[in-house]
């Protein structure tokens, strides 16, 4: 991808928007299947369902007074108590695979409801009782295309995902970091920020998502974590909405550069980084994800293989994101493809060909 050439040729307006709201997909018998068995799949004492039973709620406001779109919920006794213990051992399941010794010392602070976006979480709020300190993790509907962005994103980006299924309910670990809009606000103009870093850090951000095809990374379905180093600060942006994995039909939408969210982010890039400096990020990252591929290859071709299988998108976007891969690779290798998982494996293929051949052949030489 070309950063700067496509950054100034933009689409209409209003084209790269995406869906407005994008259907749930269930979880088929087959990545049921691959859930169990890497360990994801286990009985959960609390459903989502059962997060639905609060008698009432109140809005949460920021500290200006604004509108959060989250909601507390307040429970009736009974149904609280039994919510409470199951929400304390989801989190020691989380944390320490399910080892209830630490338990005694923990408790549910809040439980809020967000009324925005795809998945309609919750949020629970863990509490350590003997000095204050809370954690955070959410429980959403179990919808496929999620589960297989956050699988995609634990094998191939540089993060870990914690996250566990049951039926129709799906628990995600809390991802820290600034959300990118906050970012743009408060820091992204503060002198102590390297601005270098943090436009090198967008650059891979970019093509990790076009690499695995993540749509909808806007800014505020993305954090920045910053890290202390050496006489400076390294950034590392982190998704944290996986609903749109390859759902939309449009190649833009799988590209960040493009959202006008995103303007800063790409502006800071376009001034402080030359085209050379832009192609060699693109390269690192991209290098990064095929040795992933390759140390994970058992475990990334079990998951496309159910993918492949699998309804995440519908058929008109399947068509339209083919007949744009196609244009964008000068190729018709995309033409097979019936579905999107078929969709993703090709274009991993066809992105990282290059990197697979160099990794194959000093996987050849280690082994000689």
């Amino acid at each position: 991808m070309s950063f700067p050439e496509n950054y100034n040729k933009p689409d209409p307006p209003g084209s790269n928007k995406p869906s407005r709201k994008k259907p749930m997909f269930p979880v088929s018998k087959s990545l049921r299947s691959y859930l169990k068995h890497q360990g994801r799949e286990v009985k959960l004492p609390v459903s989502y369902n059962d997060l639905l039973h609060y008698t009432f709620s109140l809005p949460i406001k920021d500290k200006n007074d604004k509108d959060t779109l989250w909601e507390k919920t307040i429970y009736d006794k009974r149904e609280w108590d039994f919510i409470r213990e199951g929400l304390v051992k989801i989190y020691a399941s989380l944390k320490t695979e399910g080892d209830l010794s630490y338990v005694s010392h923990l408790d549910v602070a809040r439980v809020d409801y967000c009324t925005f976006g795809n998945s309609n979480p919750f949020r629970i709020r863990i509490v350590n009782k003997f000095n204050d300190n809370y954690d955070h993790y959410y429980i959403k509907i179990a919808d496929a295309s999620r589960i297989y962005g956050l699988e995609l994103e634990h094998i191939l980006s540089p993060n870990r995902m914690t996250f566990l299924t049951c039926d129709n309910s799906l628990v995600e670990e809390h991802i820290p970091g600034i959300p990118g809009d906050i970012f743009i606000q408060q820091l992204m103009n503060d002198p102590v920020t390297n601005k270098i870093r943090v436009a090198k850090e967008f650059v891979k951000f970019n093509e990790r998502c076009f690499v695995r095809l993540l749509g909808d990374m806007r800014s505020y379905n993305f954090v920045v974590d910053i890290t202390p180093d050496i006489e400076d600060y390294q950034y590392r942006i982190r998704a944290i909405d996986f609903d749109q994995q390859s759902y939309e039909g449009r190649r833009n939408l799988y590209l960040p550069q493009f959202f006008k969210e995103n303007y800063s982010y790409v502006d800071l890039s376009l001034r402080h980084l030359n085209k050379e400096s832009i192609a060699q990020y693109q390269a690192e990252e991209r290098t990064m994800i095929t040795f992933r591929l390759a140390t994970s290859r058992y475990r990334i071709k079990e998951l496309l293989d159910v993918m492949s299988t699998d309804t995440i998108s519908t058929e008109e976007k399947t068509s339209q994101l083919k007949a744009q891969l196609n244009e964008y690779f000068q190729t018709n290798v995309f033409d097979k493809c019936r579905s999107m998982g078929q969709l993703v494996k090709r274009h991993l293929k066809q992105t990282l060909q290059k990197n697979l051949v160099m990794v194959q052949k000093n996987l050849g030489k280690a082994s000689d």
